[in-house]
């Protein structure tokens, strides 16, 4: 019997996931029905669908659902990819959107060759992946608490200390303030116990993630990761777990756009225009790029703290981060004396970082692979 394939699009929400199904060929795709979202439903379509000499291969878009039912799938030995959403082909003009007609669509574009694939993380990078974002999480909460705050003491026009706001200075003089109106008193001091509710739960995910950094799968790369200025061992675990297996990227400009950071682009015929950059890709990796790319606007240099991070590191990852030292340091300041805005310039040293980051990791894969 010839074997066949089947493309099978799911559209999945929160309680129950569309089914369509495109044969090979170039016939129409058809919907199946709806199943509950649930392992034992996902079993039985499976066993529905899965005869003798058809083969299925499957896909649904990413979203909140996240990757379990890919994980049920792959237990069945069923393929499956799970779909980038903004990079599914739209239709001008089409504005009818329903369950059945995305499973169809889906089927559809699958059978085409059409779809992009997102990585999907193991369960346990994934696991630690959910605890940094938590902690990004946070300390956008103590931001909001402190904003809330000051902007109480703007309204009663209380001046503040020239001191800079939340020092140690700072602290000392908000222990000095008194609130003649009982409300007003109480709203102050939720809003200082909430500051430092949130500094304790920020210093409890700090000391979760570098305890695991050090024993997950991703920890020879963490730790090399770290020879990098402005990467220390928060940098570096956020890195390696928004990147996941780096060497999925077979040149590091796909590890840019991946990031965000490469130039937006207009070209036809002999014109041709680029702007900023696109931020289509992981914004969590880029910000902590940008970040550590602010350290290159500094002298190269090996200090007390860089050389205890660096002990003991492969050699040929500490000639790559001493090279990324003097390259990005050399572009800093090349882009400043031509007057480039400082936000440009972290860009894209941030855009370089990357391809630095991608050279320590086939470093450290190869040495996986010889181990």
């Amino acid at each position: 019997m010839k074997n066949t394939t089947k493309f099978i699009g799911l559209d999945v929400s929160k309680n129950k996931i569309a089914v369509g199904i495109a044969d090979e060929g170039r016939e129409a795709p058809r919907f199946w029905g709806t199943i509950s979202h649930d392992e034992n439903a996902v079993r039985k379509l499976i066993n529905t669908l899965r005869t003798e000499g058809i083969h299925l291969e499957i896909c649904y878009e990413a979203g909140p659902t996240g990757y379990e039912l890919y994980r049920w799938l792959l237990k069945l030995n069923v393929n499956c990819i799970v779909v980038a959403p903004t990079l599914i082909p739209k239709r001008s003009g089409d504005r009818v959107k329903t369950d059945k007609r995305d499973a169809l669509r889906l089927a559809q574009l699958f059978r085409a060759g059409e779809l992009t694939s997102v990585y999907v993380p193991t369960p346990e990078d994934e696991s630690l992946r959910d605890m940094v974002r938590a902690r990004e999480d946070a300390i956008e909460d103590l931001n909001r608490h402190k904003q809330r705050l000051t902007k109480l003491l703007l309204r009663r026009q209380i001046k503040e200390p020239k001191t800079g706001r939340w020092t140690y200075a700072y602290e000392e003089w908000l222990d000095t303030l008194k609130f003649e109106n009982e409300c007003d008193q109480l709203t102050f001091a939720e809003y200082r116990q909430s500051i430092l509710e949130t500094k304790e739960r920020i210093k409890r995910y700090d000391q979760a993630i570098e305890g695991h950094s050090s024993t997950c799968s991703q920890a020879l790369l963490i730790e090399a990761l770290q020879a990098l200025r402005g990467v220390a061992v928060l940098s570096a675990t956020t890195i390696a777990c928004e990147l996941g297996n780096v060497m999925r990227f077979q040149h590091p400009k796909y590890a840019m756009s991946y990031a965000g950071l490469v130039p937006k682009e207009s070209s036809s015929g002999e014109s041709r225009w680029q702007g900023g950059i696109t931020k289509v890709g992981n914004s969590h990796l880029r910000r902590i790029l940008v970040e550590a790319a602010w350290s290159y606007r500094h002298s190269p240099a090996v200090k007390k703290k860089m050389r205890q991070r660096i002990e003991g590191l492969p050699a040929e990852v500490q000639m790559i981060a001493w090279k990324a030292q003097h390259r990005l340091h050399k572009k800093f300041r090349s882009m400043l004396k031509k007057g480039k805005h400082k936000g440009t310039i972290t860009a894209a040293i941030a855009r370089e970082l990357i391809g630095f980051v991608w050279a320590i990791a086939k470093v450290v894969e190869q040495q996986r692979c010889a181990a």
